[in-house]
């Protein structure tokens, strides 16, 4: 699921119309307490915006993204790139356009 890659850097800037949205922890137990593998979880698809691109360029303007760092958003279940950053956290970067919904 995640790539081998590991960031070695302290801050990460998404370019153009991409957003950086940390993955929200999968439940690795059923509610009976019953261990799930990883084959058997679901890919998550939610967490908390924590960076945002300055937005998609057409033309000479640049079009400003709907989300905002702090959201809580809904994203397409094959969208972006997943990885592990250096706290330990799953991350994925992807298009502000895969952003479905944002929760409040």
């Amino acid at each position: 699921m995640f790539n081998s890659l590991i960031f070695q850097y302290t801050s990460i800037k998404p370019l153009g119309d991409r957003v950086l949205v940390k993955i929200k922890t999968v439940e690795e137990k059923t509610g009976g307490g019953i261990l799930l593998p990883s084959s058997a979880q679901s890919k998550p698809q939610g967490g908390e915006v924590v960076a945002v691109g300055e937005g998609k360029s057409i033309s000479s303007k640049t079009l400003d993204i709907s989300v905002k760092v702090g959201n809580t958003v809904l994203y397409s279940k094959y969208a972006g790139n997943d990885f592990k950053g250096t706290d330990g956290s799953n991350y994925i970067a992807l298009r502000a356009s895969d952003v479905m919904a944002v929760l409040s």
